[in-house]
């Protein structure tokens, strides 16, 4: 439905040009199209919604029912989202889903995810834009936004320039950089706009120089624990990798973490190590340290801490200040990341354009009517598990209510 559309003529006004066929462009032009509006939404890559196709491993994380503004959203102005999800809820979109038939299941923690394919979820919204009267023409590389003589604004992109009284920048962030954009940024400064440092987030990190050697080669291990970074903690599981830590849990704190900063990981969780090792001091005495911590970890992992912090004699040998080291260490394994893994594994970019010059009721830029930002071109981010697609459902839907 992204192909076979009417020909679209150079300098016909439209009453939205909606840039990015992503999640929010593709939402908002379904709710401005419902409101009898000339939508034209204009998509870079050859087909709408890449990101809603690759995400949640082809089934796409569509949303999540445990939503909280006040919890899940990382932002300079932590109110700025509230409005919005709380008008345009999970159930809402999880309403519009069940409509067209598709089914689909809560993986856990309220995430929920299409039963079959990611395909579905699209192939639903680019239906729902067709119904609206919507126009897409993809293809499309818009180079500038500026405003217009007579009123309203210029799309001027590779082809040609489209004329809208209104225009949406739906055009997402960094994350993912075959299929992202940078338009809004580049908008948003030439029209003065403040836009907070952007950063990868939701992304694996890196080993410093010193930890590559020790642990590159348990890629593949992985675990239960808990990571935590500048006071927030996230219980899920981590993976090792040949370049760093992936994982949720790593994904999770990835978006607390700063160039220099360390990051705890307790490979225990819920276990105080040092009474646990006190108590099979006792009861097993015989037993080998490498063993016994190979019943709480991966084989692998365990054959590498031995020697790094712990030597590999019987229990009822080891004293309770070498004892209490280790478990220091299970509990609070202090790592210090020599990066991330950058834009390209991203799922999503922290920071972007500032709330403060939108207005969190119609995400029209304040000091220009007529131009909306929605989505992750602003400063709203997401936790892991359906927050950020949340958000875009969200956002575009108040967008286009104000169209």
């Amino acid at each position: 439905m992204c192909s076979g559309l009417v020909k679209l003529v150079s300098g016909a006004r439209w009453d939205v040009v909606i840039v990015g066929g992503g999640a929010s462009g593709l939402l908002c032009a379904i709710y401005a199209g419902r409101r009898g509006l000339r939508v034209l939404v204009l998509e870079q890559s050859p087909k709408c919604g890449l990101k809603i196709l690759v995400s949640g491993g082809g089934r796409c994380n569509f949303t999540n029912t445990w939503t909280d503004p006040k919890e899940h959203f990382l932002s300079a102005n932590a109110h700025f989202c509230i409005s919005a999800l709380r008008r345009y809820t999970p159930w809402d979109f999880i309403a519009l889903v069940e409509d067209h038939g598709i089914s689909y299941h809560e993986k856990k923690l309220g995430q929920q995810f299409c039963d079959h394919s990611a395909k579905d979820l699209l192939a639903m919204l680019l239906q729902q834009a067709q119904s609206a009267g919507v126009q897409i023409k993809t293809r499309v590389e818009v180079q500038r936004v500026q405003s217009a003589q007579g009123g309203g604004f210029e799309v001027a992109s590779n082809e040609h320039s489209f004329y809208a009284e209104k225009v949406v920048l739906a055009s997402g962030g960094l994350s993912m950089p075959k299929i992202s954009s940078d338009l809004a940024f580049r908008t948003a400064r030439q029209f003065a706009l403040p836009v907070k440092e952007t950063c990868p987030a939701l992304v694996p990190l890196t080993w410093n120089n010193a930890d590559r050697e020790r642990f590159a080669h348990l890629s593949g291990v992985s675990l239960p624990a808990t990571v935590s970074c500048g006071g927030t903690a996230f219980a899920e599981d981590i993976l090792f990798t040949h370049r760093g830590l992936s994982g949720p849990g790593i994904l999770q704190i990835s978006s607390y973490w700063a160039p220099g900063d360390a990051i705890e990981i307790d490979l225990l969780p819920d276990t105080d190590a040092f009474e646990w090792l006190v108590a099979v001091q006792k009861s097993s005495p015989r037993s080998r340290v490498g063993s016994l911590l190979q019943t709480r970890l991966p084989k692998r992992l365990v054959y590498q801490l031995s020697g790094m912090w712990f030597d590999d004699s019987r229990i009822g040998e080891v004293s309770h200040k070498d004892l209490r080291k280790l478990a220091n260490s299970l509990n609070r394994w202090i790592l210090k990341p020599g990066g991330t893994e950058g834009y390209r594994t991203a799922e999503v970019t922290l920071g972007g354009v500032a709330t403060d010059a939108v207005s969190s009721k119609t995400f029209e830029v304040k000091q220009l009517p007529g131009l909306y930002i929605i989505g992750e071109a602003l400063d709203v981010t997401g936790w892991l598990g359906g927050y950020n697609f949340q958000w875009a459902w969200s956002s575009a839907f108040c967008c286009a209510e104000h169209l």
